[in-house]
């Protein structure tokens, strides 16, 4: 979420990403296990840019998205781009929200948790709240897949 943020903050530049990773995880998370983790989220946030900032947009109309903080939007973006694009074995629909919510919690405003999560939990049921009922270990993804369908919407 931080390199988003600086992404963001710094214009967007598609170019900028690789060295705001690398110097994120070096200074905040030395040793992570799971460092290139980051690079595959905010890669993928990147380049999937457009269609998450109009499910954002179609999801919160009275928020146009250059009104919306940049915590918020990035919160919003990372939490989508696990919603849309994410491997649900790895992170379930219901964890990448509340992950979501939980970073606005930290890092957001007063109202940004309930923002978030009004915004994911829209987009959650329009794609038929995969895996609503799976309480199981090994979380397999619905055998119809509205991922698509949510996007063309």
């Amino acid at each position: 979420m931080q390199s988003l943020f600086e992404w963001d903050f710094g214009g967007c530049g598609d170019d900028t990403s690789k060295e705001i990773i690398e110097r994120n995880v070096g200074e905040f998370a030395a040793g992570l296990k799971e460092a290139d983790l980051v690079g595959v989220l905010v890669r993928g946030v990147i380049e999937h840019k457009k269609q998450i900032n109009e499910l954002i947009e179609k999801c919160a109309p009275e928020w146009p998205l250059d009104q919306i903080t940049i915590v918020d939007r990035n919160i919003l973006r990372l939490g989508i781009y696990e919603l849309i694009h994410g491997n649900y074995q790895e992170v379930p629909p219901k964890v990448a929200i509340n992950e979501a919510i939980e970073l606005a919690k930290t890092f957001g405003g007063t109202n940004s948790a309930k923002f978030v999560n009004g915004v994911l939990g829209t987009i959650y049921r329009e794609m038929g709240e995969p895996l609503k009922d799976d309480c199981s270990e090994n979380h397999k993804k619905p055998e119809k897949d509205n991922k698509e369908e949510i996007i063309n919407k």
